[in-house]
């Protein structure tokens, strides 16, 4: 189970129009925060543009920080939407060649350095990860160890009492019907496995 596709690290693309040089960077971020820093880290006051645009879930911003409204912000949201990522960050910094493109040349070198930057750009799944808890028997603490190592669990908290095994442990939602059922055979049934709640990262 996922919520889509993000970049798997930074991103770059170049490309020249009537001698206007435009230069998008790209970044995966989990937040607004994380967008608009990654914005004052690269965005060049030399330049004569830095626009941007960040989709992160439900959020999205854009700014075409002073070229023609609807000409640079809205077109490098529009490549993130069309190249099917989510929480990623795109500025594309604009030097002025000397010659005026129009806001149909804007649209098309902002908007398509966008989207070769994240075309080309190396991907990662976003997964939605489920947090869970588990008590069971001492004697199956080895099998449950490396079952829930196997799947790409996390332990978050793990404690023992007079009845056994307490632990708390992290993983990736589309695992935890596999957990469960490994668990239910490894333990006749005597284990308990409670989830709760279901977050991405």
């Amino acid at each position: 189970m996922t919520a889509g596709f993000t970049l798997a690290g930074p991103a770059s693309f170049e490309l020249e129009a009537k001698r206007s040089r435009f230069l998008a960077r790209a970044l995966p971020v989990d937040t607004p925060e994380d967008a608009l820093a990654f914005l004052r880290e690269v965005a060049d006051p030399q330049a004569t543009h830095n626009c941007w645009a960040y989709r992160i879930g439900a959020l999205y911003r854009s700014s075409d920080d002073g070229e023609p409204g609807g000409s640079a912000g809205r077109p490098i949201l529009a490549a993130i939407e069309g190249q099917g990522v989510d929480q990623v960050m795109v500025v594309v910094t604009r030097w002025y060649g000397g010659t005026n493109l129009g806001v149909g040349g804007l649209v098309r070198a902002y908007g398509g350095a966008a989207a070769e930057c994240l075309r080309m750009g190396p991907k990662r799944e976003i997964v939605v990860w489920s947090e869970a808890e588990l008590a069971c028997d001492f004697a199956y603490s080895g099998a449950v160890h490396a079952l829930l190592d196997g799947l790409g669990a996390a332990k978050l908290d793990e404690s023992f009492d007079e009845a056994g095994l307490r632990l708390r442990f992290r993983l990736p939602a589309s695992s935890f019907e596999t957990v469960a059922t490994r668990l239910r055979d490894l333990s006749r049934g005597s284990a308990r496995l409670h989830r709760i709640d279901t977050e991405s990262p």
